[in-house]
């Protein structure tokens, strides 16, 4: 006899009884699971190497994670353009920025205040849960209390837009408990010795299935999918671009969620996640490469005109985000400002930049770095 999975039997009560971790490993164990294993794992491992070759990490710790969270807050229907957002992470002023590119630069935020915490932390804990909640929502409470009637609703303008879908665990001290067993699931891995992308995929669903915050538990569990990977050390940095593979193809996404709560479908779920990796790790991988590809022959051509001092050193910080200022170079050390504006304004007349006047700021646009993230 195959494991059973309690499902949730009612979509409309609270499933206090979710089934605490770990789940039985029959329940997702098949051929197609291990071979999309090895692929994903494959896939990760290329992406690795290929990261820690890079001697500017800056390159794609702004650049790659500026686009997770640009990606991460879309699923949630929170959208901006992608020059109020580079404007905005250009500025470094994220508290005034406004509406939707301010939550993007919360996540973004969020994202490097976890993986900084968890460099010296001994693993995941109730506090990274809530310090990554409050980061993204600029908020100071905590676990949701009991007395919140929180359901999760249909959305879309269907016939079945606003009906209730799922209603997470609700009472006095139970959502604590169902994140407390998970995080000992997460962070136990002689007990539960998972492979660590499998573990994310089922740390993931059990996270949003207990639905812990008021808000941004969606933001919040994606976080984590990436600081997992970087804890259990497939990643050096969280630059896997992995909401990319989730807004396209959203449906699946929570249809998939729905499937293991309402069938106990596990396997069609942890497919999903590690189709996500592979898929997002490849894309990820070809961006870096087509960035340094680019960056080479712009040096290339820059170290020609031989009035341009410290050549590598310029090229290097306009690949950092694709908006540059005078600034820039100035904080930087590189340049006084008259002569960070000089040569700036010669790399315009290259074509590498363009010269944009915002909001009366001005503005120097990586014009290839803007092209390949755009895409």
């Amino acid at each position: 006899m195959p494991p059973t999975y309690k499902i949730n039997p009612d979509r409309t009560k609270p499933w206090n009884d979710i089934p605490e971790l770990p789940i039985a490993a029959d329940l997702y164990k098949s051929t197609a699971v291990l071979e999309q294993l090895v692929t994903a794992r494959a896939a990760l491992a290329r992406l690795q190497g290929r990261s820690i070759a890079i001697p500017n990490q800056g390159l794609l710790i702004n650049t790659i994670s500026l686009q997770e969270a640009k990606a991460s807050s879309a699923i949630e229907n929170i959208f901006t353009t992608d020059d109020e957002l580079y404007k905005a992470f250009s500025d470094q002023k994220y508290q005034s920025a406004q509406g939707a590119s301010k939550e993007v630069l919360r996540y973004r935020e969020a994202l490097w205040a976890g993986y900084d915490y968890l460099q010296s932390a001994p693993g995941f804990d109730l506090k990274y849960f809530v310090d990554m909640y409050q980061e993204i929502n600029q908020a100071s409470d905590g676990i949701r209390p009991a007395f919140l009637q929180t359901v999760i609703l249909q959305g879309g303008s269907g016939v079945n837009a606003g009906q209730v879908v799922y209603t997470p665990p609700r009472g006095n001290q139970i959502p604590e408990k169902k994140l407390q067993n998970l995080i000992e699931f997460i962070n136990n891995d002689v007990d539960y010795h998972i492979d660590p992308l499998i573990k994310m995929a089922i740390g993931h669903f059990q996270f949003e299935a207990i639905h812990p915050f008021r808000d941004g538990n969606g933001r919040t569990g994606r976080i984590f999918n990436i600081h997992y990977l970087t804890k259990s050390g497939l990643l050096d940095f969280p630059i896997l671009f992995l909401s990319r593979y989730i807004i396209d193809h959203k449906d699946d996404y929570y249809n998939l969620l729905s499937g293991v709560s309402q069938r106990g479908d596990w396997q069609s779920w942890i497919l999903y996640m590690l189709k996500a990796v592979e898929s997002t790790s490849n894309i990820t991988y070809s961006k870096i490469n087509q960035i340094l590809a680019v960056k080479e022959a712009i040096l290339d051509e820059v170290v020609k005109h031989k009035d341009i001092r410290r050549p590598e050193q310029l090229i290097q910080l306009i690949f950092t985000q694709p908006f540059t200022k005078v600034k820039h170079l100035e904080d930087a050390g590189l340049y006084a400002e008259k002569t960070a504006r000089n040569y700036l304004n010669k790399l315009s007349d290259m074509g590498v930049l363009e010269r944009r006047s915002i909001e009366g700021g001005h503005y120097y646009l990586n014009l290839e770095l803007y092209r390949i993230l755009s895409e």
